[in-house]
């Protein structure tokens, strides 16, 4: 049996979608009247447990999933053991900073050492603030992180953008991108190896669909 942990929210549909193009239906994730956090495909082959977007890489890592679908962007904050295996494509952000629009800075490197940084992805924050040698204090935050340079409370946010829209709203502006992400398809390591539940033949197909939709565009 075949378990994947897909993640709720913004990535649900075209993960179940992708899914049900190599024959693995879990449509009824879909469903708003469904409250199951476990959904089985129509063979009794497959199932996926539906859970949180950070909690993928932590079910995939202990193997209670063999397979998972996450963001690029929560694999580099949770610094998960997984085996990556395939970039889905969909679900498209990128990491920046982000200061106020009247903010003398302009760039990374204009902020003052030791400047305060709010952020929910703390680990990104740091990793990548070490990479450019300047100190700073990450204050975490896990609600609007837009607030922190509103308030003074931080001089700048790192935070993921799409659009761009809540910046623009809250009056701040991009200075610096971290990285792009998009969904990315992970496996426990040693399910894996051990190709478990024919996971191989179904990375293998998930891996044609990619290209079938990439030569659809």
């Amino acid at each position: 049996m075949l378990t994947i942990a897909l993640p709720k929210g913004a990535l649900l549909k075209d993960s179940v979608a992708l899914f049900k193009a190599i024959g693995l239906d879990f449509s009824a994730l879909l469903d708003k009247a469904n409250r199951q956090l476990e959904v089985w495909d129509s063979t009794h082959t497959a199932r996926v447990l539906l859970v949180r977007n950070s909690d993928v890489p932590v079910y995939v890592e202990y193997g209670q999933a063999q397979l998972g679908v996450v963001g690029y962007d929560v694999l580099r904050e949770k610094q998960s053991t997984v085996a990556h295996l395939v970039d889905l494509g969909f679900g498209y952000c990128r990491m920046c900073v982000a200061v106020k629009q009247d903010s003398p800075y302009r760039r990374t490197l204009d902020l003052l050492p030791h400047s305060r940084i709010a952020s929910k992805f703390v680990n990104c924050a740091r990793d990548y603030f070490n990479q450019h040698d300047l100190p700073v204090e990450v204050v975490p935050l896990h609600g609007s992180v837009e607030l922190g340079p509103i308030t003074g409370m931080s001089e700048a946010i790192v935070d993921l953008v799409a659009t761009g829209t809540t910046l623009r709203e809250n009056n701040l502006v991009e200075i610096d991108q971290l990285f792009e992400s998009t969904a990315r398809l992970i496996a426990n390591p040693v399910s894996y190896r051990l190709d478990q539940a024919n996971m191989h033949q179904h990375i293998d197909q998930i891996r044609e669909q990619m290209l079938v939709s990439a030569a659809q565009r």
